[in-house]
């Protein structure tokens, strides 16, 4: 009976065992295939991932590549804001990979830039022929910088004393003596000297400006005056005044000048005091009103006869002075008196282009100011040395392009100022690189102002 009991037991414990190793087999079997979904499953996943990731990465990069091929068509076809096309857009490129085979398409937005300004828009999306529901979208500012880019330009040398202040580039196409204090690039052709600084800023050399190809921008507003009535030729006098008043301008003849002793001295012969030396008749001296008349929608005024130029600014205006074909003596503008915008980093903004030279007459206030793009094609910017006539301050807020530079102080050998302003601050106006006067020149290449990822 006992050995029975024992054998039944032994016989149960046996099948307890076999069951749980059966237990085993099949909850392993089952973990196991558990384990191998859940490790595939997590490989798909993981491909799927890698597949959109990259999918979206080569999206991008088709992107920026539509970015770059504008860039490019606008260094070759400055005002073409419709792909070639001269329809509305969206404008559709195939992309190809580094093999030639087709990967993919870009399609580009394209906002063209406001009246006088360089700056145009460009939204470009990338897609991919793996995945073309993936799409990512670049959107970029771009603008062609003006000559007006740098607050001085000068194809002669130029000097700046220890008095004056500089906020802005300069740049030369000869040797600059530097001794006053800047905050931005000094840039010569050939080289630069001084004890001013900082020296950091300091470039040379670097490539010529074109000074000769300015005629062609003087003819465009040439051609805007005569569409808008505005173009004034011989006064059959000495020439005219313009005298702006925020969005209106005064006009009127100059009949005489009046004159001043420059550089010499008072001699006496056969009883009689005379000067001898330089003589600058620069100022008015009578002059008689033509009209009123609004600054036209062009923004352009052509002067064939020397100007005079003052009063306050409310608008986009470039008075362009000279005469067609080019040919001495050139006609000047005078700035006699200050000249000045209604606002200050508005869209206020004056271009002066003469063929002359743009000079600051006797007859100004101690303390003067003009904010202006200033460009003498042929000759220089600057104020005469004006015997025993010494000025306080004077403030440009702009631009000064000229091809035989100029200045606007005069001093001796000890560094004593005896003669012009005492103090000048030269200050460009940052309106001026991308948002030049009308006509006024502009470069070949676009900068990138701003770029950034449009979210969907």
């Amino acid at each position: 009976m006992s050995n029975n009991i024992i054998s039944n037991l032994s016989q149960q414990k046996k099948y307890k065992r076999g069951s749980t190793l059966l237990f085993v087999l099949i909850f392993g079997s089952l973990a196991f295939t558990a384990i191998v979904f859940t490790i595939s499953g997590y490989a798909i996943m993981e491909n799927r991932s890698s597949n959109k990731k990259q999918t979206q990465e080569m999206s991008l990069q088709i992107a920026e590549a539509g970015i770059n091929y504008y860039r490019w068509h606008l260094a070759h076809n400055h005002n073409d804001f419709t792909d070639g096309t001269g329809a509305v857009g969206p404008y559709v490129h195939d992309y190809f990979d580094k093999d030639g085979n087709k990967v993919g398409q870009f399609s580009l937005q394209i906002t063209a830039p406001l009246v006088g300004s360089t700056v145009t828009t460009v939204e470009s999306t990338g897609t991919t022929l793996q995945d073309s529901g993936v799409k990512r979208t670049i959107k970029a500012v771009m603008g062609a910088p003006a000559l007006t880019d740098f607050l001085m330009v000068s194809n002669a040398g130029l000097q700046f004393s220890f008095t004056t202040v500089v906020h802005g580039q300069v740049h030369s196409n000869n040797d600059i003596r530097f001794d006053g204090t800047t905050d931005s690039w000094v840039k010569s052709h050939t080289k630069i000297k001084g004890g001013g600084g900082p020296k950091s800023f300091w470039q040379y050399p670097v490539p010529e400006v074109d000074f000769f190809s300015v005629s062609t921008d003087l003819d465009n507003i040439r051609q805007a005056a005569d569409n808008s009535n505005t173009h004034y030729t011989s006064s059959g006098v000495e020439g005219y005044h313009l005298v702006f008043n925020n969005n209106t301008y005064k006009l009127y003849k100059v009949n005489t000048r009046s004159c001043y002793h420059g550089e010499g001295q008072l001699r006496k012969k056969w009883g009689q005091w005379y000067w001898d030396g330089d003589i600058y008749c620069y100022d008015i001296g009578t002059e008689t009103l033509q009209g009123i008349y609004n600054i036209p929608t062009s923004g352009a005024i052509f002067v064939e006869d020397n100007v005079w130029i003052d009063g306050t600014v409310d608008g986009r205006v470039a008075i362009g002075v000279g005469k067609f074909p080019v040919q001495e003596p050139y006609y000047s503008v005078y700035i006699n008196g200050n000249l000045t915008y209604q606002a200050k980093a508005s869209d206020d903004v004056l271009g002066i282009m003469a063929q002359g030279s743009i000079i600051v007459p006797h007859n100004v206030p101690s303390t003067m100011e003009i904010d202006s793009a200033m460009l003498s094609q042929f000759n220089e910017i600057g104020r005469p040395y004006y015997d025993s006539d010494i000025k306080d301050s004077l403030t440009v807020f702009g631009s000064e392009i000229s091809y035989n530079g100029g200045g606007w102080k005069w001093v001796n050998g000890w560094g004593h100022i005896i003669s012009g302003f005492t103090n000048t601050n030269l200050s460009y106006d940052a309106n001026l690189k991308f948002y030049p006067p009308p006509h006024f020149p502009v470069g070949d290449m676009y900068e990138l102002i701003s770029w950034e990822e449009v979210l969907p």
